[in-house]
């Protein structure tokens, strides 16, 4: 068993070791020491990082009372080693991880939505609230918890029998009533109390913010993403500097950006609607030169092929009736962008043909799918290069 020294003062930053044993494993040594400083995985929280002597320890995690040290080198047994945090990543995790519990304390306390799970990344942390809450309730519980951190209030950690701890619960945002046995309380004076096993600053104002980047509906309640300390202060750093040049580029005040932008869209949205509307009547001139010569089939029906570069399938919505208004012709329009194709077999007036049949030679030349009515039947598949010579194909053979 080795002896966590991070329990009881998380502020601890090295050790002096005994190497207790060292297993080799997919590639690395999994060290074991008499005691450590290094937090294992678990809990919500990260891991610690950091060194054994000059090793680097790049994972730590627990199982059966064991602590596994993962490393790239190993150490032989019974040698007395330096155990040394990289305190930068502790720092981090505390941060995190108080701040979960701050802020989740806040969100039961103003709202009665209970955490019902906390995720940990190296970039991001999330909690799951089983009630949905909105932006300014999130801002509420936001500054609330900012409040209880810049009081710097004290952080405790107590043993207890849970037959003890059971008292508590009604004080405790979250109590499991299965745990037995010596519990782990972490308390926040006058705010949060919970079991926990993580590690945590011993004031408040060490984690120094919290701020909610989002939120989203998640299983009936909502996921909120935050971040505390360091994280927070270069997250806002960045999407500061951001707003700043986009102000900057747009000759507008950062507080007005947002309406800028929004001019800008309903600009380009009429612009666009007024090419549109160009490109259009120039499809349908070049319609008038393609039903000119195009070709027919064994019953005299006009089979008019014809591409819509550029368009969508939107946009053969608006082509279907320019062809149903013919007598006697089958239309295959197919709409081409980079990253889609759209067909559709349209009959016209008094037209006697099966659009479905058509329908299954242009899915087989596109490898889409599709169906439709015996009228019109769309279909679609993935961009492809070559897509007017696999048209052209359809074309011949309905012609034969």
């Amino acid at each position: 068993m080795t002896a966590k020294l991070f329990e009881n003062n998380s502020m601890l930053k090295e050790c002096e070791a005994i190497v207790t044993a060292c297993t080799q494993k997919d590639g690395k040594y999994l060290i074991e020491l008499d005691k450590t400083v290094f937090f294992p995985e678990g809990g919500g929280q990260l891991s610690d990082k950091g060194k054994i002597n000059d090793i680097i320890v790049e994972h730590v995690s627990e199982k059966e009372g064991h602590i596994y040290h993962e490393c790239r080198e190993p150490l032989p047994v019974g040698i007395p080693v330096k155990a040394v945090l990289d305190w930068s990543v502790r720092l981090d995790r505390m941060q995190q991880h108080l701040g979960e519990h701050i802020l989740s304390f806040a969100c039961w306390k103003l709202f009665e939505a209970h955490n019902v799970g906390f995720h940990m990344n190296e970039d991001s942390v999330f909690i799951d609230l089983d009630k949905e809450l909105t932006e300014e309730d999130l801002l509420k519980a936001e500054l609330f918890t900012n409040e209880i951190i810049w009081d710097n209030r004290p952080v405790s950690v107590d043993y207890m029998a849970s037959s003890e701890a059971v008292k508590l619960k009604d004080k405790m945002r979250k109590f499991n009533e299965k745990l037995t046995g010596i519990l782990r309380i972490v308390s926040v004076e006058g705010a949060d109390i919970c079991t926990c096993c993580g590690t945590h600053p011993p004031f408040t104002g060490m984690i120094g913010s919290v701020k909610v980047i989002r939120h989203e509906k998640h299983k009936g309640g909502c996921r909120v993403e935050f971040l505390c300390g360091r994280r927070a202060l270069l997250d806002m750093d960045k999407k500061n500097s951001t707003l700043l040049k986009v102000a900057q580029s747009l000759s507008t005040k950062p507080e007005l950006v947002p309406e800028h932008i929004e001019k800008l869209k309903a600009d380009m949205q009429t612009q666009l609607e007024a090419v549109k509307s160009k490109l259009l009547a120039m499809k349908e001139k070049q319609l008038e030169e393609i039903m000119a010569v195009a070709p027919t089939d064994a019953n005299g029906v006009k089979v008019v092929a014809w591409p819509l570069d550029g368009f969508d399938a939107k946009d053969i919505k608006a082509f279907i009736p320019k062809l149903t208004a013919h007598e006697n012709t089958l239309g295959l329009l197919v709409a081409a962008k980079p990253e889609r194709i759209s067909y559709a077999a349209v009959a016209g007036a008094n037209t006697s043909i099966d659009c479905r049949a058509v329908m299954k030679e242009l899915n087989a030349a596109f490898a889409g799918r599709g169906g439709g009515k015996s009228d019109c039947a769309q279909g679609g598949s993935d961009y492809c290069a070559d897509w007017e010579a696999k048209l052209a194909a359809v074309v011949e053979k309905l012609v034969q």
